[in-house]
């Protein structure tokens, strides 16, 4: 093998993504494909994350891929999706358990799409503030440190914004990934890059 196609495949490794590594299903959709890098989600009908709080119901059947981590960590990804029905959501989710987790992403209120976060302890607890960049994608960011998690986004992937922080029980094994759902509507699409899980201390 000679020294360029070496330092070619010494590139390609450091440039791929965290998709595809020691990856998951809770609640595969029928409908998926992983390619280059990029992951595209077609969420099915009536499946969303929720625990009790306002609705009174406990759903558990949205679309999660995810990676097992013990560790404190930052995780990014670049999202975008065709929201077109109330509650259409995707983005970044952070899970130990069915009563214990974190998502954050775009999810489409009152006609537009909101960056949305869900912190759950057993009761989900439910923030939301208008999209109100026009750009196609949205970075999100969530940094589990110590016994908390702070939940951030961004408009170009370089300046990011915190939305959220919020308890998440320390030293406890989590899941990390995508995730995407379909509460009310028929299913619609959403495409997910650059995602990337490192360790922080």
């Amino acid at each position: 093998m000679n020294v360029r196609i070496l330092i070619l495949l010494v590139a390609s490794a450091c440039a791929s993504p965290a998709f595809g590594q020691s990856m998951s299903w809770l609640n595969k959709p029928k409908q998926w494909a992983e390619e280059n890098g990029r992951i595209t989600i077609t969420s099915e009908p009536k499946t969303d994350f929720w625990r009790v709080t306002h609705y009174g119901y406990i759903t558990d059947n949205g679309h999660f891929y995810y990676q097992e981590r013990t560790d404190d960590f930052t995780a990014t990804v670049k999202v975008r999706g065709a929201y077109k029905d109330l509650y259409d959501q995707a983005g970044l989710m952070v899970r130990i358990d069915a009563k214990n987790w974190i998502k954050t992403g775009v999810e489409f209120v009152n006609g537009q799409q909101n960056i949305s976060t869900v912190f759950t302890r057993d009761y989900s607890d439910w923030s939301v503030l208008p999209k109100t960049s026009s750009n196609e994608f949205v970075w999100f960011q969530v940094i589990r440190k110590d016994d908390y998690v702070e939940v951030k986004y961004s408009d170009d992937g370089k300046t990011y914004h915190t939305v959220r922080e919020g308890y998440f029980p320390p030293k406890a094994k989590c899941q990390v990934g995508v995730m995407a759902a379909a509460p009310e509507g028929k299913g619609f699409a959403a495409v997910f890059e650059e995602f990337r899980v490192t360790s922080t201390k």
